[in-house]
C-alpha cells in the first residue's frame, strides 16, 4: 500500500479518520497488510468481497476455499478465518445470560447470523435452570447426516458446563425452512438422548430467510 498517497491508505485514514470513514474493502486491507504481485491490499479485498458474496461471507468461508484466491497464503487466510470466528463470538456473547422465553426470543439472535449462510449449520443453545443463554456451540458445517450430528458432540459441551437444557437450531442455505426427513430423524435420535443424560431438548429451530420453523410449535418435540 506504500504506492498509495498517504491520505489514501487505509491504516493511515482509520488513524485519522476513525474505522467508520473506511469501506469493507478497506478495513479487510488492514488485515490484509499486503496485497499480490499486482494488487495492492484493497485490491485484494475487493476481490475477496466478490468471491466470498460480500461481507457476510467472512462468517462462513474455509481456510481451504481462501487459499483458492490468487494472493491469498495460509497466513492470510487463518487471519480471515479467525476473524469471521470472533465476528461470531461477539455476537454471541451479546446475549449471554439473555432469558428465552419463547422460540421468537432465539430467532431474534439467530436469524442475523445465521439467514445468509451458505452451508448448514448446526447450533446448539446452552441454557441454565432459568433458560438463560450460557452460550452457543457450533457442532457442525455441512449437510446435516447423524453421522456428522452425533449425540457425543452435541451434549459434550453441555455436560461440561451443567446445562438445565439446550436448544438445536440450523439453517437452511435455500431460505426455505420446513423441515426435511433428516432434520426430524435427527430431532428424534437427539431429544431421547438428551432424556438418558437428563438434559431437556426445549426446541429445535430451523432458520430460512427471515422464516423459521419451530419444532416445539409442530409438535415433534
Amino acid at each position: 500500500m506504500t504506492d498509495l498517497p498517504i491520505d489514501e491508505r487505509p491504516r493511515e485514514k482509520l488513524i485519522k479518520w476513525g474505522p467508520e470513514s473506511l469501506s469493507n474493502a478497506e478495513l479487510l486491507a488492514i488485515i490484509l497488510r499486503t496485497g499480490s504481485r499486482n494488487k495492492t491490499a484493497t485490491g485484494l479485498a475487493e476481490e475477496l468481497l466478490g468471491y466470498i458474496n460480500g461481507l457476510k461471507g467472512i462468517l462462513d468461508v474455509s481456510v481451504e476455499e481462501l487459499l483458492s484466491i490468487r494472493g491469498i497464503g495460509q497466513v492470510k487466510a487463518v487471519q480471515l478465518v479467525a476473524l469471521g470466528e470472533l465476528t461470531k463470538r461477539v455476537h454471541a456473547a451479546q446475549y449471554d445470560k439473555k432469558t428465552i422465553q419463547s422460540a421468537n426470543d432465539l430467532v431474534e439472535i439467530l436469524m442475523p447470523r445465521m439467514r445468509f449462510l451458505m452451508k448448514e449449520v448446526f447450533l446448539v443453545v446452552l441454557l441454565n435452570s432459568q433458560n438463560q443463554i450460557l452460550g452457543i456451540e457450533e457442532i457442525s458445517k455441512g449437510s446435516l447426516n447423524e453421522t456428522i450430528v452425533h449425540p457425543r458432540e452435541v451434549f459434550r459441551e453441555a455436560i461440561r458446563r451443567s446445562c438445565s437444557a439446550i436448544i438445536l437450531a440450523h439453517n437452511h442455505p435455500g431460505g426455505n425452512p420446513e423441515p426435511s426427513l433428516e432434520d426430524l430423524k435427527i430431532t428424534r435420535r437427539l431429544y431421547k438422548g438428551g432424556q438418558l443424560l437428563g438434559i431437556q431438548i426445549l426446541d429445535h429451530l430451523v432458520l430460512g430467510d427471515g422464516r423459521y420453523v419451530s419444532l416445539k410449535e409442530r409438535g415433534i418435540i
